[in-house]
This record gives structure tokens, C-alpha cells and sequence, in this order.
């Protein structure tokens, strides 16, 4: 996703899409302040997410950026510009806005309800006639879905439309507020996904609120974590604060699992592969036996021209008939270069043989094993920003 960053040129690039700066809230009748002298910059085209533990204040930080709640100190730049100084109202039709109950409005269409901010700043009919069917086909609603209403779409139907709403009239900062907490797991995951795929062709910043640090590291380039009071802990890439706790509060907070959570941010293509016990298909028998012995293995891989054919046992290779003609095993054991670690690992431990990596048009890479994995954590696993890059 590193071709997300410092899309949206303006006279400076180097001015972050959003800052932060002695940012704080108390509320009427507080002794404390719920946010407390916050700094905080946004590289522009970036996924931010903020977490942390009930009370933290990620929710107040949000919503003072588009000022939906007023800042009690500090300074809140947008594009080098800051917010107090424009209308409310104003601001906040030039920022996206995505909740977790959607707040579509029942009595409108769908297609209605994804033009609410081009009617009111204006827009021709005809215009946003094509921006509504053009954001049905980007966030993955069918056209013929944007003259129902709201209760004739399912949650996840309706967190798209209200993405789309969010998006039409092109914000250049988008915040989201636990958009995918009000729905199921198996959707949650798909809505990540989309959300990823959605930022690739779209380029927005976004600030995301979450409390689930699993969709933190899944889809945020840097994780904010805050303490009661909105203190910021640390602020780093994903695998930065699963590799390196700035202290006892952010080790506690990620987990000892922590290890495992890295291993879904890198993928199966970020190692080095393994050359792995395979022949061409057209070989030797002998050559086969060799290359077996050399691998320490009870199975040989078969190829033709680098297409993989199936894994032969070592009975049958020893049996000197031609290669071609062993009865072949397709790999269970198989991963793509586009797995990730985690899914990799988990194969490793529940297969007999090497673990194959093909892509997707068959063709062999290598195989991967558990020291090439052990070797990856060692190291330094790239983020979701990187992997893209």
C-alpha cells in the first residue's frame, strides 16, 4: 500500500493530511480531561486506526476532527488548514463519515441516501445520477439494489452504502468509527478485505476507530493505541508494535500472542523459498532417488515445465518405472506466494509433506518451511503498507 501514500498533492506534500496538535477535551461536570494534549499527524493516503481500552477517548478524537465534538485546547489542521476556521457544517461535507449503525435514512432509496451530500452542495442531477452508480460499482452494490430502501439490504449490504455515502462527493479524508463492529465475523473479514481494496482504487486518508486489534494490524498502515484519558502509547506500523511494546501497557494490550499476530502481516512471498524435492517430470528415475535422498524426504514433486504435477512416493520412484506413469498425489499441503505467514504455519503443522507454493496458474516456486518462517520473524516483517508497495 505504499502507493498510497502522498496521493493528494497540494503546494506541500510533506504536510500531513491531518494534525494533531495539544488537542483536548473535558466535558462539562469532568474532573479529568477525556483526551489530554494529543499530537498526532496523519501522512496523507494512510490508514490510521485508533484503539485502545473503553474510555481511552479514540471515539472523542474522531469526532473532533470533523468537529462534531468541540475541542476544549488545541489545534486540528486538515490539508494545512485549520478546521476552526471554516464552518462546521462546511467541514464536515468535505470529510467522509462512516459509524457502525450505518444511520442510513429509512425513507430514502439507496440511491438516494448515497447522494445526500451532492444534493446538498448542488450538484446537477445528471451528475450525481453517474457519481451514484459510479460508487454502487466501487464499493460492490448492484445497480438494481439502489432503488430499494435500507431495511431491504443486509448489514453488510448497508455498510457499503454507507461507504458510498461517505465517498460521494470525492473527501480527501475519510473517518470511521467501528464501521464493521455491527456485524458478523465471516462479513467483518470480507468488508476488511473490500475496505483494502477499496483504498487501492480510491486513495483516501482514513482514520478507522476499532477495538478489535486484530482489524487494526489487518488494515491500518500505523496503529495509534491510547490510554484512559487519550494518552498515546505508541504509534507505529503494525509490525513495529507487535515487534517492540513501547512499554508494560502496550506489551499487555497486544498480547503474548503477539508472535502470531505478526505472521498474518507478511506473506508467503516476503521469504525466501525453499528449491524443494522436485524434478522434471521427464527424468530419471535415478536422478529422482537423488534428489529425494538429498532432501531427506519419503516424497518427490514432479514438474513440467515449472506447471506442478503432483507429489510421487519414494516406493514408487524406487521402482524404476518412468516418472511419468507414478501414481500422483496432489498437494494438500499448498500455499500462494499471496498467503500469509500465519496460513502458511498453520499447514505446516497438520501436513505430512513439503508445503508447495503455486500460483495461481499452477506453476511451481518452491516450498516453504518452518525455519524459512521462524527465519521471517526474526526479522523484520513488512505491514500492510509494505506488502503492497
Amino acid at each position: 500500500m505504499s502507493t498510497l501514500k502522498a496521493v493528494i498533492m497540494t503546494d506541500d506534500a510533506q504536510t500531513p493530511a491531518i494534525r494533531l496538535r495539544g488537542v483536548s477535551k473535558r466535558f462539562p461536570g469532568a474532573k479529568e480531561d477525556a483526551v489530554a494534549a494529543m499530537d498526532l499527524d496523519v501522512d496523507r493516503g494512510a490508514i490510521v486506526a485508533l484503539i485502545g481500552p473503553s474510555g481511552c477517548g479514540k471515539t472523542t478524537t474522531l469526532r473532533m476532527i470533523n468537529r462534531l465534538i468541540e475541542p476544549s485546547a488545541g489545534t486540528i489542521e486538515i490539508e494545512g488548514r485549520d478546521v476552526t476556521n471554516q464552518p462546521a457544517m462546511q467541514l464536515r461535507r468535505g470529510i467522509g463519515y462512516v459509524i457502525q449503525q450505518v444511520g442510513l435514512f429509512p425513507h430514502r432509496t439507496i440511491a438516494a441516501n448515497i447522494a445526500t451530500v451532492p444534493r446538498t452542495l448542488g450538484w446537477e442531477k445528471a451528475r450525481i445520477d453517474d457519481r451514484v452508480r459510479q460508487l454502487a460499482e466501487v464499493v460492490g452494490i448492484d445497480t438494481a439494489m439502489l432503488s430499494r430502501y435500507p431495511d431491504e439490504l443486509s448489514g453488510g449490504q448497508q455498510q457499503r452504502v454507507g461507504v458510498a455515502r461517505a465517498l460521494a462527493a470525492d473527501p480527501p479524508v475519510l473517518l470511521m468509527d467501528e464501521p464493521f463492529g455491527a456485524v458478523d465475523p465471516i462479513v467483518r473479514g470480507r468488508l476488511q478485505e473490500e475496505l483494502l481494496d477499496l483504498q487501492r482504487e480510491v486513495r483516501k486518508t482514513i482514520v478507522l476507530v476499532t477495538h478489535d486489534l486484530d482489524e487494526a494490524v489487518k488494515v491500518a498502515d500505523r496503529i495509534a493505541l491510547l490510554n484512559v484519558g487519550g494518552v498515546v502509547e505508541q504509534y507505529a506500523s503494525p509490525d513495529e508494535l507487535l515487534r517492540a511494546p513501547a512499554n508494560g501497557f502496550v506489551e499487555e494490550f497486544v498480547g503474548e500472542d503477539r508472535s502470531m499476530r505478526r505472521l498474518a502481516l507478511a506473506t508467503v512471498g516476503d521469504l525466501p523459498f525453499e528449491p524443494g524435492p522436485v524434478i522434471e517430470v521427464a527424468a530419471d528415475p535415478a536422478a529422482g532417488l537423488a534428489v529425494i535422498d538429498e532432501h531427506r524426504t519419503d516424497w518427490l514433486g514432479l514438474v513440467d515445465d515449472e506447471v506442478f504435477l503432483g507429489w510421487v512416493p519414494r516406493d514408487q520412484v524406487a521402482g524404476g518405472g518412468a516418472l511419468a506413469d507414478a501414481q500422483r498425489y496432489l498437494p494438500a499441503a499448498q500455499v500462494a506466494p499471496s498467503s500469509t505467514l500465519r496460513s502458511a504455519l498453520e499447514v505446516i503443522m497438520t501436513s505430512r509433506t513439503s508445503v508447495a507454493v503455486i500460483n495461481d496458474d499452477g506453476r511451481f516456486r518452491g516450498t516453504v518451511t518452518l525455519e524459512r518462517i521462524r527465519g521471517g520473524l526474526a526479522g523484520d516483517l513488512d505491514g500492510p503498507a509494505e506488502r503492497a508497495a
